[in-house]
């Protein structure tokens, strides 16, 4: 490859400074490299100072190794990644920084400088995933049965954002699914209601449609506020088939179901702001606690893959071990004897499928 004529260099003093007040100035290299991502793609100063960071420790390695940064290979790479993982650094935060490595080098790619980027297949250690967060039964039923005090809402907000609440309670739906439902059924709809059937029909992630169908609390908040919705309902508005409409009669939007949702459960008094996906895990935890039936639940999430929905086998058994700890009098010991506490064996829940190996199986219980 033919070198490019090299960029202009900004003064270095209006690079971010390292941490360490007695840092090295950065390689020239890493300098231009900081100069174009700050003022060609202009990222954000944040992004360039944790950039700086990660460049910093890159040049660091290096020099230790005794080698240019466009001279180091692939194997040098990964024998850092497990030195800075045996030293206790997760794997996000490896993975963040081969990310700011691997721009470096397909950047130094393009000027000409390295024939290969070395980062590419260089893998950071695969990080635990979080359980997904839902509440419990009573929380769950105190926020959708919560009612704000008429002086302080007016009630078609309440009736709308009850309603809100119990479909996605109710229906384990994902907020896109929510907001893409239309009061009516048309070929156009992406989604509506049915009355008559108590189903809500949905469009899933992958186009995928499916059936979902309504209990009988969401049902009744459902005709309470299909009773006054058409007191908002503007003809020719934007959105105006949408079955969740603003005061303005258009469609709402998932940041504005979200704002209203988390005021909601503050005004509830949970100790923890819901959003809406937290519904959805605690639709499927609370479903699965009752059943037991891993595939009836991955059919009404919509998960393309059983291995998405085994997830909740593990809140499952959270929800189980807490029982066992509070009830089970040698759960705890008492004290006198220092015998440790105990838990039940980790295994699937009492009723719940064992889930099978799945070693490339890694849902992302955020995005399910």
């Amino acid at each position: 490859m033919t070198p490019r004529s090299p960029l202009p260099t900004l003064p270095l003093s209006t690079l971010p400074s390292f941490s360490a007040p007695d840092a090295p100035l950065p390689h020239p290299l890493v300098a231009r490299y900081l100069d174009h991502v700050r003022v060609e793609k202009r990222l954000a100063l944040r992004t360039v100072e944790l950039y700086t960071a990660d460049l910093h420790k890159l040049e660091t390695n290096a020099r230790q190794a005794g080698v240019e940064l466009t001279q180091v290979t692939h194997t040098q790479l990964r024998r850092w990644v497990a030195q800075m993982h045996s030293g206790g650094r997760s794997g996000r935060g490896i993975a963040l920084i081969l990310s700011g490595w691997r721009g470096f080098y397909g950047w130094l790619g393009r000027e000409g400088l390295v024939a290969a980027n070395p980062v590419l297949g260089v893998r950071a250690p695969k990080a635990p995933k979080p359980l997904p967060k839902a509440l419990s039964v009573d929380e769950a039923v105190q926020l959708a049965s919560f009612e704000a005090p008429a002086t302080d809402s007016d009630p078609f907000l309440q009736a709308r954002d009850q309603c809100i609440t119990e479909l996605l309670y109710g229906c384990g739906l994902r907020i896109g699914e929510l907001v893409g439902l239309d009061a009516q059924a048309s070929a156009s709809a992406r989604g509506w209601v049915d009355l008559p059937s108590a189903d809500a029909h949905v469009l899933g992630k992958g186009g995928k449609r499916r059936s979902v169908p309504i209990g009988g609390a969401a049902l009744q908040s459902l005709q309470q506020w299909l009773a006054v919705r058409s007191l908002w309902a503007r003809d020719g508005a934007p959105g105006g088939e949408a079955l969740f409409i603003s005061q303005r009669g258009a469609r709402l939007t998932p940041q504005h179901i979200r704002v209203r949702l988390k005021q909601r459960s503050q005004q509830a008094g949970l100790a923890t702001p819901v959003h809406p996906h937290m519904l959805r895990h605690s639709f499927a935890s609370h479903v699965l606690q009752s059943s037991g039936d891993l595939r009836a639940v991955q059919e009404l999430l919509g998960h393309a893959s059983i291995t998405t929905t085994q997830i909740y086998t593990r809140l499952d058994f959270q929800h189980l071990a807490a029982i066992y700890d509070k009830a089970h009098p040698r759960a705890v010991s008492d004290g006198a004897g220092g015998k440790a506490k105990t838990s039940p064996p980790k295994a699937a829940a009492a009723g719940t499928p064992a889930p099978p190996a799945a070693e490339n199986a890694d849902p992302d219980p955020a995005k399910s």
